[in-house]
């Protein structure tokens, strides 16, 4: 499913001129996101995957990160 909604830049991504930046739309049920410079690449996943994601990220357990 393709979101339907309006994009969201994140706040993370800075001023200038918007062309380098990550940006999130959602579905009641999916958050989808985006870089900018390549706006047909989405990525779809879930507010619980994401969080599982983000969480093993800081506790560093996600294999290949330094």
């Amino acid at each position: 499913m393709t979101p339907t909604g309006s994009w969201q830049k994140s706040s993370f991504s800075g001023g200038g001129d918007g062309s380098n930046c990550l940006e999130l739309s959602s579905t009641p049920t999916t958050l989808h996101l985006r870089e900018s410079d390549t706006p047909t690449t989405v990525l779809t996943t879930t507010p619980t995957t994401l969080a599982h994601l983000l969480a093993g990220i800081r506790a560093r357990a996600v294999p290949g990160q330094a």
